[in-house]
C-alpha cells in the first residue's frame, strides 16, 4: 500500500500519534486558540510544499473550525512524477486527527486536486467535502469561501496555458528552494522569490487586482457580506465595493493563514515570520537566564 492510499482511520489519539513518525506532535506547546482558519494552497505531492513549516504551524494553533480552501493535494504534478515523502504524511494525519478530535473540517478542491470535485456533498473520516460554503463570523458576517479558479481568465478560455504556467512556476518554486537553503545556512530568515516578483511585474498585479474584484463580485450578487479565496498564492484583505475580500495564502511562497478570532476579528498570520519571532524572543529569555548566571561567576 503507498503512501497516498495508507489512511485507515484509526478510533483513538494514540493510534494518531503513531502514525505521526517523522515529527511528532510537541506536548509542551502552548496551541493559540482561533474560532476558524481557513488554509489553502498547499500543493501536497510537490517539493516547493513548506511541509516542516506548515506541520509546525499545526502544532501551534487550534481551532473550531478549519477550512481547507483548495490545491491542497496536487494531482498535476503527481500526474507527471509521484513525490510524497514522509512529512507530507504527516499533514494529512494532523488533519485526520483534528476532525476525530472534533474540529469541523471543509475540504473546498481547488483546480490542481479537482479529482476530489465529484465527491462533493460527501464526508469522509469527518472531512466534509464541498465545492463552495457560506461561514457565518462570530459577529455575524456571512462570507463565502471558495478556491477562486472558477474566475481565473487563463484557467476559463486557454487551459492548455495554465499547464505552461504551472510548469514555471514549478521552476521558480525550485530556484526559491535552493535559495531558501542558502539563507537558512546563512542564519537568515525565510524569503519568497515569487512573492517578490509578483510585487515587481505589472502583469501579475494587474491580474490580482481583477480576480480579487470578480471574486467579491460574486459575494455581492449572493447577498453576502465578504468571500474568502485561495488560488493565486497572494494573502490578502480589500474592502472592494462595500463586500470584505480575504485571500489565505498559500504555503508554498508566503506560508500564510487567515484565522477568526472569538469575536468576528480576522487576522492574516504570515507563520515564517511567527517562526523568526519565536524564536527571537527564545534568544532574548536564554539570554536573560545566562546573563546573572555570568555576573555572579564574575564576581
Amino acid at each position: 500500500m503507498n503512501a497516498l492510499t495508507d489512511f485507515s482511520l484509526p478510533t483513538d489519539d494514540s493510534a494518531y500519534d503513531a502514525k505521526l513518525r517523522r515529527k511528532p506532535r510537541a506536548k509542551e506547546i502552548h496551541r493559540r486558540k482561533y474560532r476558524t482558519i481557513w488554509i489553502s494552497d498547499i500543493h501536497l505531492g510537490t517539493r516547493g510544499c513548506n511541509a516542516d513549516m506548515l506541520i509546525d504551524f499545526l502544532d501551534h494553533v487550534d481551532s473550531e473550525c478549519l477550512y481547507l480552501v483548495g490545491d491542497i493535494i496536487d494531482g498535476w504534478r503527481l500526474k507527471k512524477k509521484f513525490y510524497w515523502p514522509e512529512n507530507h504524511n504527516d499533514i494529512v494525519w494532523r488533519i485526520l486527527k483534528r476532525a476525530h478530535r472534533g474540529t469541523r473540517i471543509v475540504y473546498i478542491p481547488g483546480n490542481h486536486d479537482e479529482m476530489f470535485r465529484q465527491f462533493n456533498g460527501f464526508d469522509f473520516g469527518g472531512v466534509e467535502i464541498r465545492r463552495s460554503a457560506e461561514h457565518e463570523t462570530a459577529d455575524g458576517r456571512k462570507l463565502l469561501v471558495l478556491h477562486g479558479d472558477e474566475f481565473d481568465t487563463v484557467m476559463l478560455a486557454h487551459r492548455w496555458l495554465a499547464f505552461v504556467g504551472d510548469t514555471a512556476y514549478t521552476a521558480m518554486m525550485k530556484l526559491n528552494t535552493l535559495v531558501n537553503k542558502v539563507r537558512q545556512r546563512l542564519g537568515l530568515p525565510y524569503w519568497s522569490l515569487s512573492k517578490m516578483a509578483k510585487h515587481k511585474v505589472k502583469n501579475a498585479v494587474e491580474f490580482i487586482s481583477k480576480f480579487e474584484e470578480l471574486v467579491a463580485r460574486a459575494a455581492r450578487q449572493r447577498g453576502l457580506d465578504g468571500v474568502v479565496a485561495g488560488h493565486i498564492h497572494t494573502a490578502e484583505y480589500r474592502r472592494i465595493d462595500g463586500i470584505d475580500y480575504y485571500n489565505d495564502g498559500d504555503w508554498v511562497e508566503g506560508c500564510n493563514a487567515l484565522v477568526e478570532h472569538a469575536d468576528g476579528r480576522m487576522e492574516i498570520l504570515n507563520w515564517a515570520d511567527e517562526i523568526e519571532k519565536r524564536r527571537s524572543e527564545e534568544k532574548a529569555r536564554e539570554a536573560a537566564r545566562i546573563r546573572p548566571e555570568r555576573e555572579l561567576e564574575a564576581a
